[in-house]
């Protein structure tokens, strides 16, 4: 027998062969790892479903967004009534409340004499006018002087001036209404004495009422002057009227801008001072009306739409929403004919491939309903 027994070079043959295939890093011969080709080509064709989503082409209209303003209703004039002379009330013609007509008394002082002033004034007036017109006859005839002449002239127009000024000093013992309106308070008693300047009472304009709100600098641009606008009382009830005055320049505390509108009020029935929100038809664009619910956000922060073109690729579209109402919401930025994603919008994502089947009216129909439910009141 060798001296090397036969199970010790079977041994050393498999450690040579092992060291053997490991050099190489052939392992096809292990089953688990070996490639199958019919394996990889099934695999290829394995696919994975698209989503199916449903799309609707919504409808384009023509559409004016409605800037909405909180505000409050004023006199159209607000005037504090003054004496224009010191003296004791005599008449006090109104009470808080009445209504008057311009030229109205609203109170007489007592006049100590200034009739009988403007009386006599009167009477010097005539005296020296007929004094004047001899002159002038007598001038023509070359009977007097032509310094005679001039005298009478004078003595004439300082009696007209006299008369003025008497007549001046009377009417300041009343007091008359400067326009139409209603006395809202009154500040004096009959019977009491005033200084002049002193307080007498206050006189609203009511009709028209004005609406009086603050519009932000962003909206200045797209409202004007003469467009229609629809106010909103507290009390419930809405009127119409017409923006009149846009300021030019803002509030420096809150960058906003002035506006009024003018609202009928031939009753008197709305007061000043009452809270309202006006609403103000901007310019009309071109807009896409949509349920709410399909409005979704974008992971960079944008607001819009998702849509499938024509190969079934999702494509997110950043919208501009131009009004919200009752009935749709009103967006810009949407290109013409887009099939916009309304059901299964938030389960895609750009670029995916989708199913996207028509959906029907009743379907956006119950999608307006619900946004009109959810919607705040």
């Amino acid at each position: 027998m060798s001296k090397f027994k036969l199970h010790k070079i079977v041994a050393l043959g498999v450690l040579v062969a092992t060291g053997i295939w490991v050099a190489t890093g052939e392992f096809s011969s292990v089953g688990s790892a070996r490639t199958d080709p019919g394996a990889q080509e099934a695999k290829k064709e394995v696919t994975t479903p698209r989503k199916i989503v449903q799309v609707a082409v919504p409808p384009r209209v023509e559409h004016a967004r409605t800037i909405r303003v909180s505000g409050q209703t004023e006199a159209e004039k607000d005037s504090v009534l003054a004496s224009r002379a010191a003296g004791v009330i005599e008449e006090l013609a109104v009470s808080k409340g009445d209504h008057v007509e311009k030229g109205d008394l609203i109170l007489r002082l007592e006049s100590e004499g200034k009739e009988a002033a403007v009386a006599s004034a009167r009477q010097t007036l005539a005296q020296r006018q007929a004094e004047a017109d001899a002159a002038e006859r007598l001038a023509k005839g070359g009977n007097i002087a032509s310094l005679q002449l001039d005298a009478a002239r004078t003595a004439l127009a300082s009696a007209q001036s006299a008369l003025e000024l008497a007549q001046a000093d009377l009417n300041r013992v009343t007091v008359r209404a400067p326009f139409s309106g209603v006395i809202d308070k009154v500040h004096v008693e009959q019977g009491s004495a005033v200084m002049q300047g002193a307080e007498v009472a206050t006189l609203l304009k009511l009709d028209p009422i004005v609406i009086v709100g603050e519009v932000s600098e962003r909206e200045l641009g797209n409202i004007q002057t003469g467009d229609k606008a629809e106010v909103k009382l507290v009390n419930g009830d809405t009127v119409t009227g017409t923006l009149r005055y846009m300021s030019r320049a803002a509030s420096p505390q809150t960058r906003t801008f002035r506006m009024e509108v003018d609202v009928s009020n031939p009753d008197n029935v709305i007061p000043a001072g009452m809270t309202a929100e006006i609403a103000v038809r901007a310019k009309t664009l071109e807009t896409v009306a949509l349920p709410r619910s399909v409005v979704t956000l974008h992971p960079d922060g944008d607001l819009g739409v998702r849509s499938v073109e024509s190969d079934g690729t999702v494509v997110f579209h950043p919208i501009e929403i131009v009004d919200d109402t009752p009935d749709a919401l009103f967006a810009a930025g949407i290109p013409a004919e887009a099939r916009v994603i309304v059901a299964g919008q938030d389960f895609v994502v750009e670029g995916e491939k989708v199913n996207a089947q028509q959906a029907d009216a009743s379907m956006l129909r119950n999608l307006a309903r619900n946004d009109e439910s959810e919607a705040p009141q």
